[in-house]
């Protein structure tokens, strides 16, 4: 079981984090590194030792002549450094935005919209995206065990037994495993959801967590709560009034 680290606002934390790298082009150079390493420690201590003791098991073991296994060990480790700056080059930057917005539901009143981007420089596939939910009222102790996460029905049964209505009180938009998040270089985000103003009063917090693959096959994930800054003063709904009537001025004779 896999539990998010605790955050400042809750049990769960907003910041990107690498949960998993690619076993073949991390673990793999790595473990070749420190077996080079450790064949040249061998025959450096073996090359050091008399004549008359590598005449004798287990000295007179040699694995590799030194100076080929020191440039092998070169090369390894300019390996593992070229792919651990490759693989900082090519990692996404998973950045969230929220604001109310006029026709996501339906009636007049606007929506809370919540959406995604990718802000890297190169493109990131999703792996899957979960849902944990705090209704108000709900008590929040403790790290997020994993079986609480739901998937996008599951999160939607768990809504409406809570007597919220899909496409009237909220929308949820379906990603398929692998759907691209293209590096635009813009700040121009991919809807996750709207929410209506009867939702963000029922819904303490709903959480979002978004898994991608980058380019070297690592695995990133962020958690972003949907409703943060639903009730805040500051990010309050501007709604269209009826237009002033116009007084007239009388004019003096």
């Amino acid at each position: 079981m896999r539990n998010a680290p605790p955050g400042r606002d809750g049990p769960v934390s907003d910041a990107q984090r690498r949960i998993r790298r690619n076993p073949w082009l991390f673990t793999a150079p790595l473990v070749l590194l420190c077996v080079l390493g450790a064949v040249l420690v061998w025959e450096v201590v073996r090359g050091n030792l008399p004549e008359a003791t590598r005449a004798h098991w287990p000295w007179r073991l040699q694995l590799m002549p030194e100076e080929p296994l020191a440039s092998l060990l070169a090369v390894a480790a300019g390996g593992v450094l070229a792919r651990a700056q490759y693989a900082r080059t090519v990692r996404p930057i998973l950045g969230w935005r929220s604001d109310y917005v006029a026709g996501e539901l339906p009636g007049d009143a606007k929506a809370w919209s919540t959406g995604v981007f990718n802000g890297g420089q190169h493109n990131a596939a999703v792996h899957r995206i979960d849902y944990f939910v705090v209704m108000d009222g709900d008590a929040l102790d403790g790290p997020v065990p994993e079986d609480a996460w739901l998937d996008l029905r599951e999160i939607g049964e768990r809504l409406v037994a809570a007597g919220l209505q899909p496409a009237r009180d909220f929308r949820l938009a379906l990603f398929g495993a692998g759907f691209p998040l293209v590096a635009t270089g813009t700040y121009e985000t991919i809807k996750v959801g709207s929410f209506s103003k009867r939702f963000v009063e029922k819904v303490r917090a709903l959480h979002l967590r978004i898994q991608v693959v980058d380019s070297v096959g690592d695995t990133h994930e962020r958690i972003v709560d949907c409703l943060k800054g639903a009730r805040e003063p500051v990010g309050a709904p501007v709604e269209e009034g009826p237009t002033p009537l116009t007084v007239p001025v009388p004019r003096a004779p």
